[in-house]
């Protein structure tokens, strides 16, 4: 039996209250000649006659694995983007937009914001890199392509004059071409690279590459248009990998509905039972429901699926968001039973846990033990430590690992530090790592320009945020859609949305360029918090002409709107219904509120 029983018989607290998971924690599995087991709830369907094999339980039997389960998850954190990128082919390595989703929520990316990911760009980052499984990574592979590319500016050009020229587009160059774009995290770019191809060439396309085309269509487009390009794969490309792509993009927009639709689709498509999708469940359940979590777990058993570190790394971050420290430990001790590494990546996350619950003895004793014999032999260690640092508010040996950092100038070492300095508002300190970095490569580097610029917004330096764009600016720094998202923020930080909005709407005007979705997206949650009804239809409304399809998220915040200036919302459900948008319990309670028609109990009495 794998260590999933330890980790269910490990836990000491009971827990009897079912989870909306279905039949396995209502402890009403059957024991009969069912041949096919329903969770309705979650929409997971396992049947005998796909030939999986399914364990038969009695309610004893699942009664006591329940024994001590109390919210094995909470917020999970991020998952390795490396990891998922082996796992998908091309994975998930956008930026989280704090505006949209909280702090901690880093497993929610989107276009451009900071995050703590591993930052390789501009071809700065050249040095060999361990992985989070102690693993050397190779140096980045030339791509004469990916160069072009970048230096152009234009995939159209560069691909036109790359077949006038008689240049081979081979599979190779193709696909280290768009993983060196998306490094730089030019999604936009990536997607237009495969589009090109596909309309203009005969280049074969495999079912990795459709996988890598849908992931972009999700993150520059949206579910839906993803959704939408899945249909137009052809049939004998449309595999586990393309479902598991969808799947993963899904679990980061936390939709459940359609994660677990398509978790259904797959189990009825015949395809194996596999432990990323089960890690995808662990992920999207630690941030809907924590008693999922336990469910997840059952089905992996029953399923005879052995966790991976990622298992281990959700249930770690479950315990420790839950602040059980004593269930943290005890998922550790049953992960090194395994003989799953403790790398440096998962002490970092205990570590931050320890923070979070003020054991800073215990975290500083990680720390130790993840430094080692020194940051020589693992320089990108210095990357993990610098925000832990940070949390306790070391401040020297914060400057200890800056100086390293500013040393080597290693690219994901400086933005961390950079990151460090602003925790502690330490902005001058911040400015000379960018300074150091500018110097030596003699260009702006973008993501540390993007960590610099969330200093600035978060502290409200609006004439330092616009120093530094026009620093980027006269740099020979294309200004797209990410640095007017970045400027976005700045300025409805700084309490001026009206100016963010203008900047906004003449940047896309003169650039005839649609601005990101969550650029419109912090604004409208902006007007929405003020009350700004007229505003924010304005901005609802122009979301829609810039092409992205109406989502429960932007009719939220319109209803939020309409709450906050205590006015009805005339025909709102009717308008919902034409974009084909159904409310969940959130949207559907404000609806209720909005509804100009709604009985209260004081109407019902006057009879009104």
């Amino acid at each position: 039996m794998y260590s999933i029983s330890k980790i269910l018989r490990r836990s000491r607290r009971i827990n009897l209250a079912p989870s909306s998971f279905g039949a396995v924690s209502k402890l009403e599995i059957p024991i009969g000649d069912d041949k096919e087991i329903v969770f309705k709830s979650s929409g997971l369907i396992y049947s005998e006659s796909q030939g999986f094999s399914i364990r038969r339980y009695s309610s004893r039997d699942v009664f006591l694995r329940f024994i001590g389960i109390n919210q094995l998850s909470s917020t999970a954190d991020k998952v390795n983007d490396e990891e998922k990128e082996e796992e998908l082919s091309e994975a998930d390595e956008s930026l989280p937009v704090s505006e949209i989703v909280p702090e901690d929520d880093s497993l929610l990316e989107s276009e451009v914001g900071g995050s703590d990911v591993d930052a390789s760009d501009d071809d700065v980052e050249i040095e060999p890199e361990r992985s989070n499984v102690g693993k050397t990574r190779k140096k980045r592979a030339h791509s004469q392509l990916y160069e072009s590319i970048v230096t152009y500016k234009s995939v159209k050009h560069v691909l036109e004059l790359w077949v006038k020229q008689g240049k081979d587009l081979s599979q190779a160059e193709v696909s280290l071409a768009i993983h060196n774009l998306r490094k730089r995290r030019s999604y936009a770019m990536s997607l237009q690279l495969w589009e090109w191809l596909r309309a203009n060439t005969e280049f074969e396309f495999t079912e990795a590459n459709y996988a890598s085309q849908l992931d972009l269509v999700a993150k520059v487009h949206g579910l839906q248009k993803a959704e939408n390009f899945l249909k137009d794969i052809p049939e004998s490309f449309r595999g586990e990998v393309v479902y598991r792509s969808l799947l993963a993009n899904c679990v980061l927009k936390l939709h459940v509905k359609k994660a677990e639709d398509l978790f259904n689709k797959m189990r009825e498509l015949k395809f194996p039972a596999s432990v990323f999708a089960c890690n995808q469940l662990l992920l999207l359940y630690s941030k809907h429901d924590r008693k999922k979590i336990a469910d997840v777990l059952l089905l992996m058993e029953k399923e005879n699926i052995k966790p991976t570190r990622g298992t281990y790394q959700a249930l770690i971050n479950s315990k420790g968001l839950a602040g059980d420290i004593t269930g943290m430990d005890k998922i550790v001790e049953t992960m090194k039973e395994e003989g799953i590494e403790m790398d440096p990546e998962i002490q970092a996350t205990l570590a931050r846990y320890y923070i979070r619950a003020g054991v800073k003895e215990r975290a500083e004793e990680v720390m130790k033990e993840m430094e080692g014999k020194g940051l020589k032999q693992t320089p990108w260690v210095c990357r993990l430590l610098l925000p832990l640092y940070a949390d306790i508010g070391d401040t020297e040996n914060v400057r200890r690992l800056s100086k390293f950092a500013e040393e080597t100038l290693r690219y994901d070492n400086c933005i961390a530090a950079i990151k460090a300095w602003g925790k502690l508002k330490k902005t001058e300190e911040a400015e000379a790592v960018f300074d150091r970095l500018v110097e030596k490569y003699k260009i702006v580097p973008m993501l540390p320009y993007f960590a610099l610029m969330e200093i600035y917004t978060e502290n409200k330096m609006l004439a330092k945020g616009k120093n530094l764009v026009k620093r980027v600016a006269s740099a020979g720094v294309k200004i797209g859609p990410e640095i007017w998202h970045s400027l976005v923020r700045l300025y409805i930080k700084a309490g001026e949305v009206g100016k963010a909005e203008m900047i906004l709407n003449k940047a896309t005007k003169d650039k005839g360029t649609r601005p990101m979705f969550t650029s419109h997206m912090v604004i409208l949650e902006e007007y929405s918090r003020r009350g700004d009804v007229r505003k924010a239809e304005q901005v609802f409304l122009r979301m829609k002409r810039d092409g992205y399809a109406a989502q429960l998220m932007q009719y939220e915040a319109l209803l939020l709107a309409y709450l906050n200036a205590k006015t009805p919302a005339y025909g709102m459900r009717e308008r919902m219904k034409a974009d084909n948008v159904f409310p969940n319990w959130t949207l559907g309670a404000k609806l209720a509120q909005a509804d100009p028609f709604r009985k209260t109990p004081v109407s019902v009495l006057l009879d009104e």
